[in-house]
């Protein structure tokens, strides 16, 4: 618990002169950086302090200049603090709108572009996400996804989400898969409590959209890859 506190601590404290700074001037350049910049290198500090290790393997392989894809799996809330700020360059990412509701963090997120998705899985949300995901690619930011859309409860690898697919077909962004453990046992599902431990992060060599036939044939060579950097018992 004493990880948790020091970690949440360290957010509150900085978070809200950096928020007082940064959100205003989002707002009056148009320039969201700066804000995410401040943010990340919060969180960084935040998890050093909780004792939460990072380890990376394969960041070389993530393309220089390019607007990619990110899709990688999801086993604990670490998992967005320990991926964003090993990412190069700035990323959107897809996430729950009730999120977007949260005062001052939901904002600093519409600032930064983050596409809001419905859980309900409606159709019409889906073409709006794709649509607004397909945007900030285009302005040369990445997107980020966790693409089984919600935490694995056992650390077990479950069912993709098809809209990450879609958006990747027709955009043909190159997409880098990337493998996530160790954060598992250190905030479990429907835990707050934070464990001091490894968080092990793998990126894999990117990934043609245009090399497959359709959506289905690339979602499988991408829960390939991100299989291969797991444990084996994380693999089903």
């Amino acid at each position: 618990m004493l990880a948790s506190l020091t970690l949440l601590a360290t957010i509150l404290i900085l978070g809200a002169p950096a928020a007082v700074v940064f959100i205003p001037w989002a707002m009056v350049t148009g320039d969201a950086t700066p804000l995410y910049n401040a943010s990340l290198g919060i969180v960084r500090l935040a998890l050093r302090l909780a004792r939460v290790r990072v380890e990376v393997e394969g960041a070389e392989r993530v393309p220089a200049h390019t607007a990619c894809i990110f899709m990688a799996n999801h086993v604990s809330n670490l998992d967005p603090p320990v991926l964003f700020p090993r990412l190069p360059g700035r990323t959107s990412a897809f996430l729950k709108r009730s999120l977007m509701k949260i005062p001052v963090l939901g904002y600093g997120m519409k600032l930064g572009e983050f596409v809001p998705v419905e859980r309900e899985g409606r159709v019409e949300s889906a073409i709006e996400s794709v649509a607004a995901a397909r945007s900030v690619l285009e302005k040369g930011l990445h997107i980020t996804t966790f693409v089984e859309g919600t935490r694995s409860r056992d650390g077990r690898m479950l069912p993709f989400k098809k809209g990450p697919f879609y958006l990747a077909m027709e955009t043909g962004a190159p997409v880098v898969p990337i493998s996530i453990y160790g954060t598992e046992t250190m905030m479990r599902k429907g835990s707050i409590s934070i464990k001091p431990g490894i968080a092990h992060i793998v990126f894999h060599e990117p990934i043609d959209p245009h090399a497959f036939s359709g959506r289905d044939e690339l979602m499988a060579a991408v829960r390939a890859s991100i299989a291969s950097g797991l444990p084996e018992w994380m693999r089903s």
